[in-house]
């Protein structure tokens, strides 16, 4: 079983609300998944982008892929929070 971490829509039309999720990689964009690990709010302004770093953490670790654009967001998302020293 190959896990992703990819965007899960949800919101009615157009207003496109995502979870970012761990799921098998033969699941359907918006069926099965695994664990819920993050938000991700286009329609907000700022944009927010919000994750479970210690289940990110543990995905990345035990060899998810994240999808183009949950790879984009977590750039984002460390960047604009830098770890605490």
């Amino acid at each position: 079983m190959a896990v992703h971490l990819r965007l899960s829509r949800l919101g009615g039309k157009k207003t496109p609300f995502y979870r970012v999720v761990a799921a098998d990689s033969h699941s359907p964009r918006d069926g099965r998944f695994i664990e819920h690990i993050g938000v991700y709010d286009p329609r907000t302004t700022p944009v927010q982008i919000k994750f479970d770093e210690p289940r990110l953490g543990h995905w990345l670790s035990v060899g998810a892929q994240p999808s183009v654009t949950v790879k984009e967001l977590i750039k984002v998302s460390r960047k604009a929070a830098p770890a605490a020293k």
